[in-house]
């Protein structure tokens, strides 16, 4: 098919840059959107069919010599071997891979190495773990306690692990010595940091360093130095700031003498920090109250019931005295203080006296811890009945009288009992009228019971028993008669009765008129 002429298209579309197919024209190109009206665009080849450039040369025209014609391309030297990818493509596998499927059984190599991630435990089991721990519903509070595990220290920080997601990081210079990784300490939650994601910890009892009032809020705990006194209290500093102790927060007890505490340096828990009025109130007894539970706590985890203890009387009531055990009180009821009947615990023990007691019981609810100081001596109702055989003889001290008896003393810490139907052999309506408190008496011995802790006693079973009253001299009793007269027979009346309704009443024989 011959091409159009270049000088035709331009006479018919008027565009100068028509198609110039000539031997040293340019490349052919199709301008669109230019035709008018009327005017037929040029037919074009498709472009398959238009493979080069130059049109082919005309079969008059002779083809190029070598010299002229175009240089062949040159040929790409490929280096032998395999060929390396341009690429890090993986090479598709060979061959019919399977899909994963849950019912299928883990590789040998997986079961292992899950066997070592798990341990000693289920997967149930760290799932359970994972939800109830602290942190899987809410985060955690300010001012609390935790147990955490130290994961990793860096430079100036230990980082420590709280339970499920959360994560703390205490200052190092906070504990005395580098801790071990994997090591458990108790810490103080002081706020969360949402910039790092971390809780701002402190170690538990360790001081914050406070440069400005920026460092300062409530409930941390500070170092401070006591400077001087007043009647209210303590006045102190921690860094620069003043600061000020009330008197009821100085010590778990009363403090009478201020003046002894100036120059001392004390951990103290912020109660009160007002930056705008310069108002800083502290209290080292928050701080002497945590110690004592923390040591209380300790205490009660190592003391069994039997165990003996050594501590100081802090109290004396009249029921009985408060011995502080070293962080933990116990009570020593009056009637757990000797063998002998006491009247006030103040007859036993004094304020500040050191003792041994003996554990007597502890309640698990209240943690409440019962003493006994009688129980190191020994008891005198070892040998009672050995020493108090019944039907012996023995003499004593009224101690003590009732509606029902009198106690008497026999020793310290024996008492009888003498029932006030063995008073005597009258009738006793009251004890006071047979015997009086300290009087001394003499009785017998019924019955002993070194168990319970019993002595029966009769004092009128050393008495003579009275005669019974003699019946007085009375007439014998007439004897009946063998064979007894019935009783005489009544004659019969043969007299009519008087009256009647046909007779008269025979009133007027008394001067009445019927």
């Amino acid at each position: 098919m011959p091409l159009p002429d270049p000088a035709a298209a331009n006479e018919k579309t008027g565009d100068s840059h028509a198609l110039d197919l000539a031997g040293d024209s340019p490349s052919p190109r199709i301008k669109i959107g230019t035709q008018r009206a009327g005017v037929l665009a040029p037919k074009v080849e498709p472009r398959t069919q238009i493979a080069y450039r130059t049109p082919p040369p005309s079969p008059t025209e002779t083809p190029p010599s070598a010299a002229e014609a175009p240089s062949p391309r040159p040929q790409i030297l490929r280096k032998a071997g395999p060929q390396k990818s341009r690429f890090d493509i993986a090479s598709p596998p060979q061959g019919k891979v399977e899909k994963p499927n849950l019912r299928h059984a883990l590789s040998p190599e997986l079961e292992i190495e899950l066997a070592e991630a798990l341990g000693d435990s289920t997967l149930d089991e760290l799932i359970a773990a994972e939800a109830s721990g602290p942190a899987a519903t809410e985060g955690l509070e300010a001012e609390s306690r935790h147990q955490a595990r130290v994961l990793r220290i860096f430079r100036d920080h230990v980082f420590v692990d709280l339970g499920g997601r959360n994560q703390g990081v205490l200052a190092f210079h906070q504990f005395p010595e580098e801790p071990p990784i994997g090591a458990e300490i108790e810490i103080v939650v002081n706020r969360f940091n949402p910039d790092d994601g971390l809780y701002e910890c402190t170690l538990s009892g360790a001081s914050v360093d406070v440069g400005d009032w920026s460092d300062i809020s409530e409930g941390i705990t500070v170092d401070a130095r006591i400077t001087g006194h007043n009647k209210g209290g303590l006045e102190c500093e921690v860094g620069k700031i003043h600061g000020f102790i009330p008197a009821g927060q100085i010590s778990i007890y009363r403090v009478e003498n201020f003046e002894e505490f100036v120059g001392q340096n004390w951990p103290c828990v912020v109660v009160e920090a007002n930056r705008e009025r310069r108002n800083l109130v502290l209290s080292r007894r928050a701080v002497l109250e945590r110690e004592q539970a923390e040591a209380k706590k300790q205490l009660l985890e190592t003391l069994q019931v039997g165990d003996v203890r050594e501590g100081i009387v802090r109290s004396v009531r009249d029921f009985g005295a408060f011995v502080d055990l070293g962080g933990v009180d116990g009570m020593i009821h009056v009637s757990q203080m000797s063998w002998d009947r006491v009247k006030h615990p103040s007859e036993v023990l004094e304020v500040g006296q050191k003792v041994k007691v003996k554990i007597h019981k502890i309640d698990p609810d209240t943690h409440k811890i019962s003493l006994a100081y009688r129980d190191l001596f020994e008891s005198p109702w070892t040998n009672a009945a050995a020493k108090y055989p019944v039907t012996a003889k023995v003499g004593g001290k009224v101690s003590k009288i009732m509606d029902f008896g009198a106690f008497v003393k026999l020793e310290p810490g024996v008492e009888g009992l003498v029932h006030i139907s063995e008073l005597s052999f009258k009738r006793v309506f009251r004890v006071t009228d047979v015997v009086q408190e300290g009087q001394e008496i003499e009785a017998k011995v019924l019955s002993v019971d070194p168990e319970n802790q019993r002595i029966s006693l009769s004092m009128k079973a050393l008495e003579a028993r009275p005669e019974p009253p003699k019946k007085q001299d009375q007439p014998p009793e007439p004897e009946p008669e063998a064979e007894a007269s019935p009783p005489p027979r009544r004659a019969k009346r043969k007299v009519p009765l008087q009256g009647g309704l046909g007779r008269s009443p025979m009133g007027e024989k008394f001067g009445l008129k019927w």
